[in-house]
């Protein structure tokens, strides 16, 4: 029983380190997308993977490095009845 458990979990950390080390290609009989409007040349997979700014916006607010009172917000008005 032992053994049928660590050769399970031994068979799962191969799997798990496994992985395709290959670039990326369309499969066979298949295109890329075509090129945007405006471009004459199409993206490579690489360029079509990068995640753009709006995507991914960098932070631009500055974090509170210590507690601070907050200032009073004119829109947090208790609910109507």
């Amino acid at each position: 029983m032992r053994l049928k458990t660590l050769g399970c979990c031994l068979s799962f950390a191969m799997l798990a380190a496994c992985g395709q080390k290959a670039d990326l290609a369309p499969l066979p009989g298949h295109d890329l997308p075509p090129s945007p409007y405006g471009r004459s040349d199409k993206p490579k997979p690489e360029e079509l993977l990068e995640l753009r700014t709006q995507a991914a916006p960098e932070r631009s607010v500055e974090l509170r490095k210590r507690s601070e009172e907050r200032e009073d917000d004119p829109f947090d008005l208790p609910p109507d009845d």
